[in-house]
């Protein structure tokens, strides 16, 4: 087989993996909390035939985690992050962390998100509120008080996600341990009655799935064309 075709297989397989990843990006517009992936690739040398040749490495994806717009709700359990740290949530896969703020109070006071897990306040302990002690008010130091006690504080960890990391549902990243609370941090905290929108921009990522699958198609009319080369020479020679 031509180097050529090899070079041309490896490009194929990053460039679906950008595809994939494109696709998830594009649905995933509309919710909240969601960071876009993005893929890194780099140059592989191998040496083939005593010649080096370029191929395109399998892809790294990474996690954008640029902040998205805050949509104001007025909803006192809707909360989102300000600054460079995410929510915890309780999973039966451990350590959640989010930036999803679309939480309720269910009938005991726990404090959980849509899909029912516990969220939890900086020592790693789940959230329980005061089912009775009316509407909660979050405070700037980050504490959630009911008719003016103090009941509660939401908890913000630092957390950077490595490359290839696993998602949970949508807008969650599997820890794989436990993450360290933010503490004494002026550019970190949260916004009580707003939600944080995808990060996504969808234009763009509209326009790089067109950029990527034209050069999915180019490449392999290329490969087609390699494959050809090699059967017509094979042709050729059984007929010597």
């Amino acid at each position: 087989m031509e180097d050529g075709i090899y070079v041309s297989i490896s490009a194929q397989v990053a460039r679906e993996m950008r595809i994939n990843t494109i696709a998830q990006n594009i649905a995933n517009a509309q919710t909240t909390g969601f960071k876009a992936a993005e893929v890194r690739f780099q140059e592989v040398l191998q040496e083939v035939d005593g010649e080096p040749v370029s191929f395109a490495s399998k892809g790294v994806e990474y996690v954008d985690t640029s902040s998205g717009g805050l949509q104001q709700t007025g909803n006192p359990l809707d909360f989102a992050v300000r600054g460079n740290a995410w929510f915890g949530i309780q999973t039966p896969v451990g350590t959640v962390v989010t930036r999803d703020g679309r939480f309720t109070m269910v009938d005991n006071g726990d404090l959980v998100t849509l899909g029912g897990y516990p969220v939890l306040d900086p020592g790693g302990a789940p959230i329980v509120l005061n089912p009775a002690g009316g509407t909660p008010e979050l405070g700037q130091d980050g504490f959630i008080r009911q008719n003016g006690r103090q009941v509660a504080a939401i908890g913000l960890f630092a957390f950077e996600p490595a490359p290839d990391f696993k998602r949970f549902e949508n807008s969650g990243i599997i820890v794989g341990g436990e993450p360290d609370p933010v503490v004494d941090n002026a550019d970190v905290g949260v916004v009580q009655g707003h939600l944080e929108e995808s990060n996504v921009d969808a234009l763009y990522e509209m326009t790089q799935l067109i950029q990527v699958q034209r050069a999915f198609e180019t490449a392999a009319a290329i490969m087609q064309q390699s494959e050809d080369s090699v059967d017509q020479v094979i042709k050729e020679l059984s007929t010597m």
